[in-house]
């Protein structure tokens, strides 16, 4: 018997703008980054509009019930953009905004580095990364199972195609026809050793995920209008296949400054530019 799962995706709050989302998802990032001083923002900044059109228009939830059974999940595999992910959840009200300023102390309930014992709404503890798919893989099966109508999305790296469990869990997917996968992988040309290419050319991504059997799109992981209408034809898409979206990014986007810095996977910050960062967001925001 099929889960309970509604035919709509939830609406509240429809009336605010997904440019809007963003710019908060991304005001709250910044905020916790100042509260320790440091923090992944540069990848907060970059994937905060794939957030916006993943809790804001495709995901279906219930924030006062994160473990609701009727869910999407949401699979975050790169642990430390957890900061991105927290961000997410208190703009979903999943997470209350008063706790932002706990963000990395001690007791919190936001770690620096995503744990799902620790946050409601952290559906799996990321960490070395290359695990994500395969859990995804996992679950999108054991939904199979339960005939639930519900999706999984997983969010990862492009660092995490360096990875040979990611390529297992591809070919798995696609071999095992899962048509309530969809993959996002947020190719922002950064890794911890260098340039994503410099360290392993992934490159042509498109067609090797083609080659698993997967339905491909890719966008500009910046423009929410392309990625409504991906998102939109990767759950609609006939095919009993998984689907994924290769999002390409700008880290630090939104606030100049920060975009124009020497390329780094950890961006370094200093104290005095947190609210010059935060000044320019706000000068930018889309009314």
């Amino acid at each position: 018997m099929a889960i309970d799962v509604p035919t709509e995706r939830p609406r509240a709050g429809s009336n605010v703008p997904l440019s809007e989302r963003a710019y908060r998802i991304r005001r709250h990032a910044l905020r916790m980054g100042e509260v320790q001083g440091q923090g992944y923002i540069a990848q907060a900044l970059g994937i905060a509009d794939v957030l916006a059109v993943s809790y804001f228009y495709a995901l279906t939830y219930r924030p006062e019930d994160p473990e609701w059974e009727g869910r999407d999940r949401f699979l975050l595999s790169i642990g430390h953009y957890a900061i991105a992910l927290y961000a997410a959840l208190i703009e979903a009200e999943i997470l209350p905004e008063d706790e932002l300023t706990s963000y990395g102390g001690d007791d919190s309930r936001l770690p620096m580095s995503g744990m799902a014992a620790y946050t409601p709404g952290m559906e799996i503890t990321g960490g070395s990364l290359g695990h994500g798919l395969g859990i995804a893989v996992g679950m999108a099966l054991g939904l199979k199972r339960k005939n639930s109508n519900s999706f999984i999305y997983n969010l990862f790296s492009d660092g995490e195609l360096d990875e040979g469990s990611t390529w297992e869990a591809a070919m798995s997917a696609g071999s095992f026809k899962l048509d309530n996968l969809i993959g996002l992988v947020d190719v922002n040309g950064m890794q911890a050793d260098g340039a994503s290419h410099g360290v392993l050319d992934f490159e042509p991504l498109a067609p090797k995920f083609e080659a698993f059997n997967w339905f491909v799109q890719r966008v500009d992981g910046n423009d929410i209008d392309a990625l409504v209408r991906a998102f939109d034809a990767a759950r609609h898409h006939p095919g009993p296949q998984p689907r994924i979206i290769i999002c390409d990014t700008r880290m630090a986007k939104g606030v100049p400054f920060l975009e124009a810095r020497e390329r780094n996977h950890f961006l370094r910050v200093e104290p005095d530019e947190w609210q010059r960062a935060l000044a320019i967001l706000d000068e930018g925001r889309v009314r």
